[in-house]
């Protein structure tokens, strides 16, 4: 198949690890007689210094008419003033209403090999498989915002049909698990997620009778998230509290570098992901971990090119690479680590083996 492929490397670490993810899929596409267009575009705080603005129309567009978004990250010192009026990451918010990605996914499924790297005791996190449905086009970060002298104020807003929707993707995803959704809320005080539980309740009661649904409060949850990780499936939340007990839910993982992420919305056409930021700090000294972006490509693979074969052979090349100790040094520390480049090339080493096993089992 063709498929046209936006890249939006970034600001920070973000260029880095996008290479290395491009770099795995145009070797899944020679493996598989595939022909993938990649094309970049600005956007975040490059954009901001290049156009004078975080998501110029030009990269918009572009990403409108692709089948298909990667991006890197945004932001960094340079622009990281809270006050400035134009910031890298309102660039991204724009992104993810311009093309009405409200689903974002987050799946957590710790490695065997990277339990060690984890700050949770590792038999808690065996067997470990949830993923996270986070609403990422309303709630606080898109409510109106005031500020004088003495107050500020950030609406949190939500609307029935934009819970109806989510909560409908969060279901249709834990058909093809195990059958059993958290929705995560503040109903005890939060008008917002009165709404958001009601709704959540009628859609479950009358479209998916065959999913279970439990409610848990976000502080509880935040807790539970990490205590008992495995008595979970799929976890369906507002935006914000989905950004905060996303980024809790890495640690499981050992390294917010492993984790990756797919933004949808009601079509085929997708933004992908790794969930770390764009850490200044290392960039530009080929020790990030790509595998969180990597994971991000075979996600794109999987949602929207409809390509779960290859998309499968991805995962596993990379957990090959992971038993085969490719760590960099998030994981390792800096003394035996591997660099950046080294694991995407370690991955694209392990796909003759992993694509062989598929090729076997069909």
């Amino acid at each position: 198949m063709h498929a046209d492929i936006v890249v939006l490397p970034g600001d920070g670490i973000g260029p880095e690890v996008t290479a290395a993810a491009v770099a795995v899929l145009r070797a899944v596409a020679d493996r598989h007689g595939h022909r993938f267009a990649f094309a970049e575009h600005d956007i975040g705080g490059i954009a901001i210094d290049r156009h004078g603005e975080p998501l110029p129309e030009a990269t918009l567009a572009a990403c409108r008419g692709a089948d298909a978004v990667l991006l890197g990250a945004v932001g960094g010192p340079k622009w990281s003033d809270p006050n400035a009026p134009v910031r890298p990451e309102q660039g991204l918010l724009a992104l993810r209403r311009g093309l009405d990605l409200y689903a974002n996914l987050r799946p957590v499924q710790p490695h065997p090999a990277t339990l060690g790297a984890a700050p949770i005791k590792p038999h808690l996190l065996a067997g470990v498989d949830l993923l996270v449905v986070r609403e990422l086009t309303g709630g606080i970060y898109f409510g109106d915002k005031t500020r004088d002298a003495g107050s500020a104020s950030d609406l949190c807003r939500y609307t029935v049909a934009e819970v109806e929707r989510v909560v409908r993707r969060a279901c249709t995803l834990a058909r093809a698990r195990r059958r059993h959704v958290t929705s995560v809320d503040k109903a005890n005080v939060l008008e917002t997620s009165r709404l958001w539980r009601e709704t959540a309740e009628r859609v479950v009661r009358e479209e998916f009778p065959d999913v279970t649904l439990e409610h848990q409060l976000v502080d509880s949850m935040a807790m539970h998230l990490l205590s008992k990780p495995r008595a979970y499936d799929v976890v369906v939340t507002e935006n914000m509290f989905g950004d905060i007990l996303t980024d809790e839910a890495s640690m499981l993982a050992g390294s917010l570098g492993l984790l990756p992420s797919a933004s949808l919305g009601d079509g085929d056409q997708g933004l992908y992901e790794p969930i770390h930021g764009s850490a200044p700090d290392i960039a530009g000294r080929g020790i990030a971990n790509p595998v969180g972006a990597i994971l991000s490509g075979a996600l794109l693979l999987r949602h929207s090119l409809h390509l779960e074969e290859e998309a499968a052979c991805v995962e596993r090349a990379v957990g090959a690479a992971l038993d085969a100790g490719a760590f960099t040094a998030d994981l390792a520390g800096e003394g035996r680590a591997f660099g950046t480049d080294a694991v995407a090339a370690a991955v694209i080493d392990g796909l003759a083996t992993a694509c062989h096993v598929s090729e076997l089992r069909d």
